[in-house]
């Protein structure tokens, strides 16, 4: 499968511009990981592409076609989890499964939704009623869902929202097992949650695109503007964005990004988050 997205603008009716300009190509397989601040633009960009929205301006295709002439062979390859995805609170697990695999068409439900419930960690939960589960186990339902009909293209908007550690690592994993032959979209805020899987990133804030590439490639980009020094240690500085603050024995150790290190600073090797941050401050200075 392959999205080419050209040129596209998004403009809600009460004149708020979400997305500006936007062009990009992805294929298939890869997972994608797309980040950026809350209100950066990252929901609208997911809805226009399951033709939840239609662009203001510019054009979306899917392999070759038109995504306003595909909508129906687009949303039969397609599994989607919205950020606001609802629930039917009096089903069980499998009754809310069964009748989304019915939506689907399924040929073989009762096969598939069995699969989808062991493959996020439910099966002692499946004749639970919904209203009965916790946020976590109620995140994993929607994923479930997406998951349906092994689709070829995977889109989760903020997946792992509410899930413990051990579960992120668990799906985070699943998300990469399910990428080796598909396309899947990971929209996240949360670095980790992309760090260690996704192979393309994708770099949005107020509605522009700043970076995409590899991991690799925006870590290098943000090498020789890290660094740490002792709170007490430091003269006044301008254009330093503090993004963390860590008590030790020694006083408070601050990390930073910054255009320029100051003589104090102690210069580090930048891991994901650092570029990210450092990219976003770099945006903010503009």
């Amino acid at each position: 499968m392959e999205i080419n997205i050209k040129n596209v603008s998004m403009t809600y009716p009460n004149g708020k511009q979400a997305l500006k300009d936007l062009t990009l190509d992805l294929s298939a397989p890869s997972l994608i990981g797309l980040l950026g601040p809350n209100g950066a633009g990252k929901s609208t960009l997911m809805k226009l592409f399951v033709s939840a929205l239609l662009p203001t301006s510019g054009t979306i295709c899917v392999d070759g076609r038109p995504l306003d002439k595909s909508e129906r062979a687009l949303k039969s390859q397609l599994g989607y989890l919205p950020q606001d995805f609802g629930l039917f609170d009096e089903l069980t697990v499998t009754q809310f499964l069964d009748y989304m695999a019915v939506l689907k068409g399924l040929r073989y439900p009762k096969t598939a939704v069995r699969e989808v419930i062991k493959a996020v960690n439910l099966t002692e939960k499946r004749k639970s009623r919904i209203r009965a589960l916790s946020g976590g186990q109620r995140q994993r339902v929607g994923i479930a869902q997406a998951l349906l009909g092994d689709p070829q293209l995977l889109i989760f908007d903020e997946p792992t929202v509410g899930l413990d550690p051990e579960e992120r690592i668990h799906f985070r994993n699943l998300f990469s097992q399910t990428a080796q032959k598909r396309l899947v979209l990971l929209s996240t805020h949360i670095i980790e949650d992309v760090q260690s899987v996704c192979d393309r990133l994708i770099v949005i804030d107020r509605g522009m695109i700043l970076f995409t590439g590899t991991p690799a490639q925006l870590i290098r980009s943000a090498s020789g503007h890290v660094g740490v020094f002792l709170e007490h240690n430091a003269a006044q500085e301008h254009g330093l964005h503090i993004t963390a603050r860590v008590n030790t024995g020694n006083g408070v150790r601050c990390r930073v990004v910054a255009d320029k290190l100051p003589d104090y600073v102690t210069p580090e090797e930048p891991t994901l988050e650092d570029a990210y941050l450092y990219l976003l401050s770099k945006e903010v200075r503009q």
